[in-house]
C-alpha cells in the first residue's frame, strides 16, 4: 500500500515567525486517522523566520530527529550541549528521563527543517544529544543512513528505537531503491523536487505512507532530495 498525503491537505498553523505543517496530529491539529505511523509519532515541516525560534521547553521519552533542509538551527539544552546544525545535516535528541532545550534560527535567512519524533523502545534512560554532518554529495543517487537504532548501522547517529532515517539526493531520471523488511512501515517525504513511487507522484513536502511493500523504487522526475523513515 502506497498512500499519498499531499502537503496542501496537512494540518498546520502560521504564527508569524513559524509556518508549520503536521503530517500527524500535533498541537491544535487532530485527525484520529493520522495519529502515528507505527512508532513514528510526529513529522513536522517547519519554516522558522530569521532570528526567531523555540524558547526552552521540555521533552521526555521520545527520540527527536531534526533534518535541516535550508539554513541552520542552533540548539542549547539542560545538559550543557550547544550546537549548530546546517542544511543537509541531522541532529538527534534522546529525551529519556527528561531534557529542556531551545532551538533558534540565528541566521539571516529562513530555516526550513523536518522535525521527526519516534517512540523509543525503552523509557527511563538518560537523555542525550548529538549532531553530525552528512554532505549531500555522499548520498547522491542512493539512500544513506543518517540516524538509526538498527543493527549494522554503526556509522549513523544512534537513536533508541527500532527505526532508521535515510536520505538520498537524486538527479532527474535517477532511481533509488530501498528494501523494507517484513512487518515494517515507511514514511517518505521529498525535501525538494518531485518523485514517482509506485503509482504516486509526490512533490516537495508531500507525505507518502507505505506498508506491505517489500521493495521501493523511487524515481526522480526532477532534481530531488528524499527523506525516508523506516519503523516497526
Amino acid at each position: 500500500m502506497i498512500e499519498l498525503r499531499p502537503r496542501a491537505e496537512l494540518g498546520g498553523a502560521r504564527h508569524g515567525w513559524l509556518d508549520t505543517r503536521h503530517h500527524f496530529s500535533f498541537a491544535d491539529y487532530h485527525d484520529p486517522l493520522r495519529m502515528h505511523w507505527g512508532r513514528l509519532r510526529v513529522w513536522n515541516d517547519d519554516s522558522i523566520a530569521a532570528h526567531s525560534g523555540f524558547p526552552p521547553h521540555p521533552h521526555r521519552d521520545m527520540e527527536i530527529v531534526t533534518y535541516v533542509r535550508k539554513g541552520a538551527i542552533s540548539h542549547e539544552d539542560s545538559l550543557g550541549n550547544i550546537g549548530r546544525t546546517v542544511a543537509g545535516d541531522v541532529q538527534v535528541m534522546s529525551a529519556g528521563t527528561g531534557i529542556v532545550h531551545s532551538e533558534f534560527n540565528r541566521e539571516d535567512e529562513t530555516c526550513e527543517l523536518f522535525q521527526i519524533w519516534i517512540y523509543p523502545d525503552r523509557s527511563g534512560l538518560p537523555p542525550s544529544w548529538g549532531t553530525r554532518p552528512f554532505p549531500r554529495g555522499e548520498r547522491a543517487g542512493a539512500f544513506v543512513t543518517l540516524a538509526s537504532g538498527l543493527p549494522g548501522d554503526g556509522d549513523a547517529l544512534p537513536i533508541r528505537a527500532s527505526a532508521r532515517l535515510v536520505a538520498a539526493t537524486l538527479f532527474a531520471g535517477q532511481v533509488a531503491e530501498y528494501t523494507v523488511d517484513p512487518g515494517r512501515k515507511v514514511y517518505l517525504v521529498p525535501a525538494r523536487g518531485r518523485i514517482e513511487i509506485g503509482d504516486a507522484i509526490a512533490g516537495t513536502g508531500d507525505g507518502v505512507a507505505i506498508r506491505d511493500e517489500a521493495q521501493l523504487r523511487i524515481k526522480a522526475l526532477e532534481d530531488s532530495e528524499v527523506v525516508l523513515v523506516d519503523v516497526r
